[in-house]
């Protein structure tokens, strides 16, 4: 969901950079990598040991909360995404969300896009409580799909999109295909375990995977 159809990973970035500098820290590309994907609780984890921060991950958690949530409230959909989505419902293509973020910051991203986030069946959340572990493991993937009112007979009828590697390794750990659409700062090296890598949800052909095509 993060910077796949929410423009959310450059605020992930800014607060986490603003907080770092408090103790005179810098936070880096390669340690960002590090954290997409993964639960907030355990990002705030990484974070933590990563810049070698003189607090514990809750402190951390709560120095962030506050930041994150003030920028969240102005969250804006990222390129294709609410054309890809209409499009899937419309034509009767369950749809669910699986993310690692947390419920409180879930509400709050998804404030001002609440008609697009109603036609997805369900959501599964980095606080959910049957996830033992969370990205790059499958469990949130397969959890996910688990909970569709006709789950798919097989991992391989499941289509996931992400924008990280450790939701690309989760995808393929759950055996299901997955498209990614990375930052555009990522090595490109990094999408090549992906069954197909996009630039943006605007490049997405769906009938390259057996699904309704766009209108012309």
């Amino acid at each position: 969901m993060d910077g796949l159809l929410l423009d959310t990973e450059r605020i992930y970035t800014e607060v986490t950079q603003e907080v770092a500098q408090r103790y005179g820290k810098n936070f880096t590309w390669e340690m960002k990598l590090q954290l997409m994907g993964r639960s907030q609780a355990e990002s705030q984890k990484i974070a933590v040991k990563l810049l070698e921060l003189p607090i514990s991950p809750d402190e951390f958690g709560l120095e962030t909360k506050k930041l994150q949530q003030e920028k969240f409230k102005h969250t804006n959909l990222m390129p294709g995404a609410k054309h890809l989505v209409y499009h899937l419902h419309q034509h009767g293509i369950p749809i669910c969300v699986a993310s690692g973020s947390a419920k409180y910051n879930f509400d709050i991203k998804t404030l001002n896009h609440k008609d697009l986030f109603a036609l997805f069946h369900h959501f599964v959340l980095g606080c959910d409580p049957e996830i033992k572990r969370c990205k790059p493991d499958p469990d949130t993937f397969l959890i996910a799909a688990s909970r569709f009112d006709n789950p798919p007979a097989s991992p391989e009828n499941v289509l996931v999109f992400e924008d990280s590697k450790n939701g690309v390794a989760a995808a393929i750990a759950a055996k299901m295909p997955v498209v990614m659409v990375p930052d555009p700062r990522m090595d490109p090296e990094e999408g090549k375990k992906a069954t197909q890598l996009l630039k943006s949800l605007e490049d997405f052909k769906p009938e390259e995977f057996g699904l309704p095509p766009f209108p012309q």
